[in-house]
């Protein structure tokens, strides 16, 4: 075998195990964020779903999906269509609760925006509408939110009242309280989930959310 051989077979051999070192880390790193996220739960299992928590779906259903999520996050953009179908195939038997995490700039402002849209009972519209045209106006470094103001008028609010209503102290309440919540919960991502109060891969959730409705039949 020439030294060239060697070489290259010999750098094959290091990035296997470079690879296979990474991908344990990776779950090991996986397994850590669980066990915390599960102590986390039994710690202040109040701290996860608050009477103000927006619900899609019915507020009595068996099994509960809480999902803590930034209106400008694009991963949570690319899992809504995901939930949409969940909250479709089990119409009766699955709520999703949904956590404001307000990781980004000009998050906070697109939480007020929701939460006026939630007085006029039309929040389902406006975050639909948000997440569909989020890159129209959640721009890192520079997010337009009026752009995101009329995104909501075009989906049905009346965002002359809902400006009115944008410093509700009751919305503020909420951004704090939230705020608190995923700090207590060791929330660093979005979207982040927990299924009848366990951590739960995103990648997960189809399997996972069929496999716990299937439980409760």
């Amino acid at each position: 075998m020439n030294r060239r051989a060697v070489l290259l077979g010999t750098a094959a051999l290091s990035l296997a195990v470079f690879g296979s070192g990474g991908i344990y880390l990776r779950r090991q790193r996986e397994a850590e964020a669980r066990a915390a996220a599960e102590a986390a739960v039994a710690r202040t299992p109040e701290a996860l779903i608050r009477p103000h928590s927006p619900i899609l779906g019915p507020a009595d259903a068996p099994v509960t999906l809480v999902e803590f999520f930034d209106p400008s996050c694009e991963a949570c953009r690319a899992y809504h269509p995901v939930i949409e179908d969940l909250l479709r195939q089990y119409p009766t038997e699955l709520r999703v609760v949904l956590r404001y995490t307000p990781f980004h700039e000009g998050s906070d402002e697109a939480v007020r925006i929701l939460e006026s849209a939630r007085m006029q009972g039309k929040f389902e519209q406006v975050l639909n509408a948000l997440f569909e045209k989020q890159p129209d106006w959640a721009i890192h470094g520079a997010p337009d939110m009026d752009r995101a103001w009329r995104i909501a008028g075009a989906a049905g609010m009346d965002i002359v009242k809902g400006k009115e209503d944008r410093l509700f102290p009751g919305t503020t309440a909420i951004l704090n309280q939230d705020t608190s919540d995923l700090q207590a919960m060791g929330v660093r991502s979005t979207p982040t989930f927990f299924l009848n109060g366990r951590p739960i891969a995103p990648e997960a959730l189809a399997a996972g959310v069929q496999a716990v409705v299937n439980r409760t039949k």
